[in-house]
């Protein structure tokens, strides 16, 4: 394994193998075909917020071991061009569209007004400090105004990014996860028990 490669215990593990056997149906195989084929075209973000938007996914959710990273901004975007939500808003936020267009407008003036050039353009190291502050709240109000930046980071931002990575087909074989459980479910739900379908370990006996 070379220096920065992602390292798992199931190397050897494709949840996609599970695609004809009795732990998917028919609903389920859909689900997960279209989050593999119809990946969905820019629809809602301008341009400029999308190339901002993939820089700082490629900062929260690094994938440099993936000759096809798991796209991310694609789903965000399909998110917001819905206008479909969690079903609820926090108080200090405002509504899903704005706070994510006000959220992008205010991490790329953060970059312009301390490095003076576009977040994309900054090192690894100047991305991740900045991303750092605005997660810890320390920032620019004058960019921020009422959206709360520490919220913005964590409540709209890094959850999108992981619920969508781990909804992809390739994260849930990297974690040895077995799918959505239609029809066949999981039964050993206890610490350290897995069922006979399910991923083993490298080394497990």
């Amino acid at each position: 394994m070379s220096e920065g490669e992602f390292d798992t215990p199931y190397r050897d593990y494709d949840v996609l193998e599970k695609w004809d056997s009795p732990s998917w149906n028919a609903q389920t195989r859909e689900v997960v075909r279209r989050r593999l084929e119809e990946v969905p075209e820019r629809n809602f973000l301008t341009e400029d917020e999308w190339t901002l938007l993939e820089a700082v996914v490629a900062r929260l959710m690094p994938q440099p071991d993936r000759a096809a990273p798991v796209p991310i901004v694609p789903w965000i975007d399909e998110m917001l061009a819905e206008n479909q939500g969690p079903g609820y808003r926090y108080a200090d936020m405002p509504p899903l569209r704005d706070a994510w267009r006000q959220g992008l407008a205010a991490i790329a003036a953060e970059a312009r007004d301390r490095h003076g050039v576009a977040f994309a353009q900054l090192t690894s190291a100047q991305q991740d400090g900045l991303l750092a502050d605005i997660q810890h709240d320390r920032t620019d109000g004058r960019w921020w105004g009422e959206l709360p930046a520490g919220g913005f980071f964590s409540h709209l931002l890094l959850k999108e990014v992981v619920s969508i990575y781990y909804a992809h087909p390739a994260a849930w074989s990297e974690i040895g996860f077995g799918g959505p459980a239609s029809p066949r479910g999981y039964v050993r739900l206890g610490f350290d028990e897995r069922d006979p379908w399910e991923a083993a370990e490298q080394g497990d006996g």
